[in-house]
């Protein structure tokens, strides 16, 4: 099985080969929500009940040919800095992180499946897919899915579907979210009355990581959030449409912001670009700030493409944990601060020369 620091060397599957579709949907994530009917759920069950669970899935999911040679460990096994550097690439949530023996996770090669086992519910199945790919991202969980329906006997109501521990995620068990890049509805004071529209919908929208999370570097979550009463193919259907025409409203916003205020938009993308080229201390809050210009900049073709993909893995690795894993060890928040400006530094070096020479646009 592939070991912990392997897994951070080679960037996620869905962070490679951006074009036009990843720019202002970034990615689409399903997750199924699952659990065994003859155990007790993960809050209710006893340490050695959580063991065998944790044993006897991650030795069936082992087996499937998707994760072959991926990373598994139970959680107990890693220290604090490894699980908080998982939920920063969105490999195991918050919650989980917080959990110890017979809690784990399996994660293939691509880091495109992500099984989270004794989180909440027995097992949680995450697919994650770049762009507007709902429906190729529950094609990818739902192959985990049907593959372990008929080695395990799952707990399914036939009125209520499946059984979860929280009564929000009865039926389908299924949430379904996209990541999207929103700066343009942002600078143009329209993202507020956007997001209310979404709530009246019947749609969450949350933060870079997830409930409870505020939105960094002009990120947001929206996903599904009711599961019952609906098929899976209905909530990822109004989903779709919903999250295309938010992407349709941003990419107008911008166009309009190009039209109507072009030196105000270059003045901001040309500012991120000298606090991010010459900063020697930034927090993670103000990096992602100026990386969403940044990448806002490459997306309409004022900087050059290949910093659209940088920036997206600058969002990541500039997080508290993933700075810490680089250093070998815990650092105080100074030194992080420092440490977080030198590697955007050097990260961006490639792209300079053309970066820090923004062409003027007409007025």
């Amino acid at each position: 099985m592939m070991r912990f620091s392997t897994l951070l060397k080679h960037p996620a599957d869905w962070m490679t080969g951006h074009d036009a579709e990843t720019s202002v949907v970034v990615t689409s994530r399903v997750r199924l929500a699952r659990n065994l009917r003859v155990t007790p759920f993960p809050g209710w069950a006893k340490k050695v009940q959580r063991r065998e669970i944790f044993e006897e899935l991650s030795g069936l999911l082992k087996g499937l040919p998707a994760m072959r040679e991926g990373f598994s460990h139970e959680l107990s096994d890693l220290d604090s800095l490894q699980k908080q550097v998982l939920v920063e690439r969105h490999l195991i949530s918050r919650e989980q992180a917080a959990r110890n023996e017979g809690s784990g996770s399996v994660v293939n090669r691509k880091q495109t499946l992500s099984l989270m086992i004794n989180e909440e519910d027995h097992l949680r199945i995450q697919a994650i897919r770049p762009s507007l790919q709902l429906h190729e991202a529950y094609k990818l969980a739902l192959s985990v899915d049907e593959f372990l329906e008929d080695q395990v006997d799952y707990a399914f109501h036939q009125e209520w579907g499946f059984l979860t521990a929280c009564p929000t995620n009865l039926g389908t068990g299924m949430r379904a979210s996209s990541m999207l890049h929103l700066p343009g509805l942002v600078l143009s004071d329209q993202i507020g009355q956007v997001l209310k529209g979404i709530g009246k919908l019947g749609l969450a929208v949350r933060g870079l990581y997830g409930e409870g999370t505020e939105s960094l570097g002009n990120l947001y979550q929206i996903s599904n959030q009711s599961t019952l009463g609906e098929s899976e193919e209905q909530i990822l259907a109004r989903l779709t449409k919903v999250i295309g025409d938010v992407a349709r409203y941003e990419t107008q916003a911008r166009a309009k912001l190009l039209e109507d205020d072009p030196m105000m938009l270059q003045d901001r993308i040309g500012r991120a670009t000298g606090i991010l080229t010459f900063a020697r201390i930034i927090d993670s809050k103000e990096a992602l700030t100026h990386l969403s210009m940044l990448r806002l900049g490459a997306d309409i073709g004022i900087l050059p493409g290949e910093l659209i993909e940088i920036c997206d893995r600058l969002f990541m690795e500039c997080q508290p944990a993933h700075l810490q894993w680089r250093a070998g060890h815990k650092l105080p928040p100074d030194m992080r601060d420092a440490m977080r400006a030198q590697m955007i530094r050097e990260q961006l070096q490639p792209a300079l020369p053309a970066a820090i020479n923004i062409p003027e646009l007409e007025n």
